[in-house]
């Protein structure tokens, strides 16, 4: 998980949002929001959480220490970020009602959970802030608030106010919906492991049972007791021992902690990186092209890891390229505009059953189809969207990928540098040191034709 380093400059907001402690809520502060009708919504439309959750946490980390922990002109450019992803969150949910990541009530109510579950950390462990120290949080929070142009008359007017505000959101607007559910009892059990668990990979199904069981028991024994009375929960014996013990006793072990230990540190690695496909070698002489595209459908295109593709996935890895990127909005819409070509292209050539997406089967069958059949299919849609790819990359406008803006577009804390090195030379044909637009196309075009497991295309998004 990335985490951020506590500035020079001090506020209560930032030491409380800091510490460690935080970890014990974070399942309750989700699940308060996506209980949202519209988060809910939105994030069964669009969101990766399903099929990358961790890549997905150690995002919102990276916003949040944006957001929270650095300065002004950083946060300038995250909220200019955050604004242009949440403008194509938009849609009509299950039940017909239409919804929108722009709506300001909506953006309001995930600030406030996030200022309410401070406070409730510091309360669960025993050590509720002082009604002075809610007011000055409260105030450093809504100057975050402010930068984020969510309206002053949408929010709380007051830290004494936000309690009946939280009560009756629960009563009157959250819903105990089947994203809330997946987030309690599903996800958890489903994730893969984490990377930070190392050569504790192997265990992780093993442990993932207990993990998740031992998180919805905290997370619901936790949320608020008007959550209890209208969905018909409750803490539990056990359920208030857990609670108990975890708050009160990491308050104490971190009371005695050093502050390296006590708060995260922001890491150096920066944002997530891009999925690398591992792709399964194909038997000597065999035809490598539908395990190498059946692994990019699974890895790469299925985003929100509900076995189909739609406008959402390809959205949703657009946004993580040019968040990482930190495009200008008018070259980010550029490449939002050439990966919707493509999808376009993908949509009309592979939604053979005509249900509005594209699964595995589909997409393998309808890219064997295109690339067999015309030399100059790829040319319709993908290589349009590999260009804008390029061309987003390439931060200088030199009309070359050095080594630098390459490890930019497909580094990351999941890869590692040799890899990255060995993938720029092979890219690198004539050994210059710099990759060109039409090597940079060569090496996708590679990767969705080539029938041999040995060219640099085919290695071009990692190795079996």
């Amino acid at each position: 998980m990335a985490s951020v380093a506590l500035p020079a400059v001090e506020t209560l907001l930032r030491r409380t949002l800091g510490e460690r402690r935080m970890g014990l809520v974070a399942w309750r502060l989700l699940v308060l929001q996506i209980a949202h009708p519209v988060v809910a919504a939105g994030m069964d439309r669009y969101s990766t959480y399903r099929a990358h959750p961790w890549r997905r946490v150690e995002h919102t980390m990276e916003s949040g220490g944006r957001l929270f922990f650095a300065g002004p002109e950083e946060r300038r450019l995250e909220v200019a970020r955050l604004q242009r992803s949440h403008r194509r969150i938009q849609g009509t949910d299950a039940a017909g009602r239409t919804y929108s990541a722009e709506d300001p009530e909506v953006r309001g109510w995930v600030m406030v959970t996030l200022y309410e579950s401070m406070t409730a950390m510091r309360e669960l462990s025993g050590e509720p802030l002082s009604p002075a120290e809610q007011d000055v949080l409260y105030a450093e929070f809504l100057d975050v608030c402010a930068a984020l142009g969510i309206p002053e008359e949408v929010l709380p007017a007051s830290a004494g106010d936000v309690p009946a505000y939280v009560e009756r959101m629960v009563r009157e607007v959250l819903e105990d919906g089947p994203e809330v559910r997946h987030m309690l009892h599903g996800l958890l059990r489903q994730a893969p492991a984490p990377r930070r668990l190392g050569r504790l990979a192997p265990a992780w199904p093993l442990l993932r049972a207990v993990v998740a069981r031992t998180v919805a028991t905290l997370t619901v024994a936790d949320l608020p007791p008007a959550w209890h009375e209208r969905f018909g929960t409750s803490r539990g014996p056990g359920g208030a021992a857990l609670s108990w013990t975890l708050h009160h006793g990491l308050r104490h072990v971190m009371g005695l902690a050093p502050e390296r230990v006590r708060y995260r540190h922001r890491s150096v690695a920066g944002a997530p990186a891009p999925a690398r496909v591992t792709v399964p070698r194909a038997r000597s002489g065999g035809d490598s092209r539908p395990a190498r595209l059946e692994a990019f459908f699974r890895q790469v295109l299925d985003q929100t890891g509900n076995g189909r593709v739609d406008s959402a996935d390809l959205q949703a890895m657009v946004h993580s390229v040019c968040w990482r990127l930190e495009l200008p909005a008018e070259r980010e819409d550029e490449v939002y505009a050439a990966f919707e070509g493509w999808w376009r292209q993908l949509r009309e050539a592979a939604d053979a059953d005509g249900d509005g997406g594209v699964d595995c089967r589909e997409f393998v069958a309808a890219m064997l189809a295109g690339v067999d059949r015309d030399p100059a299919y790829l040319e319709q849609g993908l290589v349009p969207a590999v260009r804008a790819l390029f061309r987003a990359a390439d931060a200088d406008g030199s009309g070359w990928l050095g080594a630098d803006e390459y490890r930019a577009l497909f580094g990351g804390p999941r890869v590692h540098p040799a890899e990255l090195n060995e993938g720029f030379r092979e890219l690198d044909a004539d050994g210059d040191g710099r990759v060109g637009e039409e090597e940079f196309v060569a090496a996708f075009r590679a990767f969705f034709t080539a029938r041999a497991g040995g060219s640099a295309g085919a290695g071009l998004l990692g190795r079996a």
